[in-house]
């Protein structure tokens, strides 16, 4: 061994010793589909009282459809899908699954990790939370519901500023560094303790930046709020109101304190995230049940303001929304859903990697080829 790499084996060995996320970063590398494995969770209960299959198109139907839409790259609809790592794709028009496909091993009771559409999870909670009285207004400090961060400098970011990644703390999002902010809150064991450090780079409400310690923070503030973590939040308030097919679960930073990772680390089957979209898509009711309030699903889809994301889309309360009124959540390695109430429609994919892909166009043009 050159005397390189035998540095580079001691410096990241010391890491290891002295920060436990970045040597949990160097084994473990980028995110990863398997990373539901990975970290504690806890388990999201489904109700079978309230699930009710969704009708589906005839296998013939669905076949005819797929034709419909021709080659792809000069490749057939499905193996399109597939070469690009896809492990999951769903397509719902009304309440009716019109397309289902499962790739590359998988099939509809795998586990999959929803990453960052986790975010748009937790809006919706938010939303809850408003209408049930245990926030008070949006525009309230975050400080008012994590007693931690009083005294800080950050009373002036309200759970808006969070809600739009206009917050201006100084947090580094890089997922490609083992020292930035990401991986310490991704891997590390006490998120709790992390927040506390936390300090504004500029006043908040002036600029969009994307940074997932935001979603943190409502987790935390929901928590404290409504003495219950988004966990069992997301059971009660809506897993088992609104039809889901199975139990799901949600990551949190260790066993000792179990703070919900809500910044990402949903896990659950691509059949009950395209659920979710349909709850969007149809004003919050699951079978008339009103579970998420309509005034907050149209608030939260509202473009307000030029917060941009990477690609260049609208970015509103945790979603992303276009001029025409459909709206996307979307997650790392290319996990989305799609949701375009004009044409009635809700598109899932899930997937191993982006693989170079611009999946959002590429539901614009199914949605355009299905008014």
């Amino acid at each position: 061994m050159n005397s390189f790499y035998r540095l580079l084996v001691i410096s990241v060995f010391f890491l290891s010793l002295t920060s436990c996320h970045v040597g949990r970063f160097f084994y473990y590398n980028f995110a990863d589909i398997k990373d539901y494995k990975k970290f504690p969770n806890q388990v999201i209960n489904c109700d079978t009282t309230t699930y009710r299959k969704l009708p589906v198109q005839d296998e013939i139907a669905q076949k005819q459809l797929i034709q419909s839409f021709g080659e792809v790259e000069g490749l057939p609809f499905a193996k399109f899908l597939e070469e690009h790592k896809t492990v999951a794709f769903i397509i719902l028009q009304g309440d009716r699954m019109i397309y289902e496909a499962y790739f590359n091993g998988y099939d509809a009771t795998a586990v999959i990790p929803v990453f960052s559409v986790s975010k748009s999870y937790v809006s919706a909670l938010v939303g809850i939370a408003l209408e049930k009285g245990y926030f008070k207004s949006i525009e309230d400090s975050v400080t008012l519901y994590i007693p931690e961060l009083q005294g800080k400098g950050l009373e002036k970011i309200s759970l808006k500023n969070l809600l739009e990644m206009r917050s201006g703390l100084d947090y580094q999002e890089n997922y490609a560094s083992p020292f930035a902010d990401m991986a310490k809150y991704y891997y590390g064991k006490n998120l709790r303790k992390y927040v506390t450090k936390l300090k504004t780079a500029e006043a908040p409400g002036e600029r969009y930046e994307y940074q997932s310690v935001n979603t943190l923070l409502l987790g935390l503030a929901l928590e404290q709020a409504t003495g219950q973590n988004p966990a069992i939040l997301l059971q009660n308030w809506i897993w088992k109101k609104a039809g889901m097919q199975y139990d799901a679960s949600w990551s949190f930073d260790s066993r000792k304190h179990q703070t919900i990772k809500a910044f990402c680390c949903i896990n659950l089957r691509a059949t009950d995230l395209a659920r979710f979209g349909l709850l969007y898509k149809d004003g919050g009711k699951w079978q008339e049940n009103a579970v998420i309030p309509e005034s907050w699903i149209r608030k939260s889809l509202e473009i307000t303001n030029n917060s941009r994301d990477s690609g260049g889309y609208p970015y509103t309360m945790h979603w992303r929304s276009l001029p025409n009124g459909s709206f996307f959540a979307k997650g790392v390695l290319g996990q989305y859903l799609f949701v375009d109430p004009e044409n009635d429609l809700v598109i899932v994919r899930l997937g191993k990697a982006v693989d170079g892909i611009n999946w959002v166009e590429f539901f614009r043009e199914i949605s355009k080829q299905l008014e």
